[in-house]
């Protein structure tokens, strides 16, 4: 698997290894082992999620969970492309407020391992693209939150996308009070 740092710290971008012949390819997306082996050592994950935005330029985000229910997430993309962000929102980070994006697609088979105290987003560049991700805790809704997505200058390369009525009446992120400290890497 090989393993990237982000500007933004603790993020990463994952891209496992593929196998392929004639009949199409193996990888697998999620090994501890071969992570731990690497130096990596993530969180358990309880829950797998799986979505599908059917029309170009749908965009997701930016979501959050706040403890004590915060979640982590592994995401990639099962089908299609989307542009995945991570904005660290971590109060006392050095990197508070910064965000980092990555194309992830069926075709480049990244993942984008994103911490709990980051916000999280994507916009689908393809019809029919699906997001599938792993969580490091269950959905809570009373821990459910949003920023929203044009208020941290992040380019996403869509002017009008298509939104849930969540995302449209998000806070903006200098009208919304974080619920996440940093912690100092032990």
């Amino acid at each position: 698997m090989q393993i990237e740092p982000t500007p933004l710290s603790g993020v990463l971008i994952l891209t496992p290894a593929r196998h392929g012949d004639a009949r199409g390819f193996f990888s697998e997306s999620w090994n501890r082992k071969t992570l731990t082996d690497a130096g990596v050592d993530l969180p358990d994950f309880v829950q797998d999620n799986h979505s599908l935005s059917s029309q170009v330029g749908t965009l997701r985000g930016l979501h959050y969970q706040s403890p004590p229910h915060a979640q982590g997430k592994l995401v990639r993309c099962g089908r299609g492309r989307l542009f995945d962000v991570a904005v660290d929102v971590r109060r006392g980070s050095p990197t508070y407020g910064q965000w980092f994006g990555a194309e992830l697609s069926f075709q480049n088979g990244r993942q984008l391992w994103i911490p709990a105290g980051f916000l999280h987003g994507f916009v689908t560049r393809e019809a029919d693209t699906e997001i599938v991700y792993k969580c490091t805790d269950h959905y809570d809704k009373a821990s459910d939150g949003a920023v929203a997505w044009d208020s941290l200058g992040i380019d996403w390369g869509v002017s009008e996308p298509l939104l849930s009525d969540k995302d449209r009446a998000a806070p903006a992120f200098g009208d919304w009070t974080s619920p996440f400290s940093f912690e100092e890497p032990a």
